[in-house]
């Protein structure tokens, strides 16, 4: 049986480039990675696949796992969506010996990190500014001006919680950001 993999948890503001890092990091084989995929009661944007890119749920369905206990760790990110890390995705893959990568949001990745110590790396992607930030979440193309406000607010509060991340990795060139990632990933799962 393979030993169980460990924890390695990337959290930003929406639009850092977190989510690029984590997917370019998840096609070299040689760090034996698997991504752990949230839960979420928003709605798909574009081509997002279930159980692929997000497990989605009803806001109901959402509630029912939390009181079940079905979760690692959740939060109601905005009024009325939750997005949480199952339990059950998590050994599932580490039972695998796979190295569990998150994509999740700054507090649910402070979650992780508390309650498995040693087991994790926590890296908190940071943008160059708050000014690249708007740029690339208006880049996007996918959200109002009303939804970009709102992720820019959060931005604000969440950049105050990364001191408390393992390592702050500023993702101002993107080859340069996935190098030290992967460097920083090799010296935890060694």
């Amino acid at each position: 049986m393979p030993s169980r993999g460990k924890l390695i948890v990337f959290s930003a503001p929406s639009g850092s480039g977190k989510t690029t890092i984590v997917r370019a990091l998840l096609q070299k084989p040689e760090l034996n990675l698997a991504f752990s995929i949230s839960a979420t009661s928003r709605e798909r944007r574009g081509n997002e696949v279930h159980g692929k890119d997000y497990y989605f749920l009803s806001p109901k369905e959402f509630e029912n796992a939390i009181e079940n206990n079905e979760f690692l760790e959740w939060e109601e990110v905005y009024p009325g969506q939750y997005y949480g890390t199952l339990k059950a995705e998590v050994d599932r893959l580490r039972d695998q010996g796979k190295n569990v990568v998150f994509d999740i949001d700054v507090k649910g990745g402070l979650s992780i990190k508390k309650n498995f110590s040693t087991d994790v790396l926590a890296i908190f992607v940071q943008p160059p500014s708050v000014a690249v930030l708007a740029e690339r979440l208006t880049g996007r193309g996918t959200e109002s001006p009303e939804k970009i406000k709102l992720r820019l607010n959060k931005a604000h509060q969440e950049l105050a919680f990364a001191p408390s991340f393992d390592h702050i990795l500023v993702n101002d060139q993107l080859s340069a950001a996935i190098n030290q990632a992967q460097d920083l990933i090799i010296n935890h799962i060694q």
